[in-house]
């Protein structure tokens, strides 16, 4: 089973940009689909962006879309999330998830569909 263990949070300026990384340790195929959420004080656990291993077909929510970029490496078993222009609303865990299933783009944004979960990184936007 893939284990995720992001990094790369920290404390950012409005404005600013960050890099997150997430090592799918455990991958054993060319298969299944990793994404990124996030969980601001006080509020549930929300979609950011995911990813298809195989292909690198994409989803963004709306929120992030244009400013977020997430990507993956396959020779490292990474994926990254480019987090740019950043606000005091993009304060949250942000946590990478990862699931063996292919799934179609409308699809990846559902919590549910995803199996492993890591530890979460702290991102705070304040200047």
């Amino acid at each position: 089973q893939v284990q995720p263990v992001e990094s790369g949070g920290g404390l950012v300026q409005p404005g600013g940009s960050l890099r997150l990384s997430c090592v799918a340790s455990g991958r054993a195929s060319n298969s299944g689909t990793m994404a990124w959420f996030r969980q601001p004080p006080g509020n549930e656990r929300e979609f950011v962006a995911a990813i298809r291993w195989n292909d690198g077909a994409t989803n963004h929510a709306g929120a992030v879309k244009g400013r977020f970029a997430i990507s993956r490496d396959k020779s490292k078993n990474t994926v990254y999330l480019q987090m740019n222009n950043l606000n005091p609303d993009d304060t949250a865990v942000y946590y990478c998830a990862a699931t063996s299933r292919y799934w179609i783009v409308c699809a990846m944004s559902n919590k549910e569909g995803y199996d492993s979960w890591g530890q979460g990184t702290q991102v705070t936007v304040s200047s």
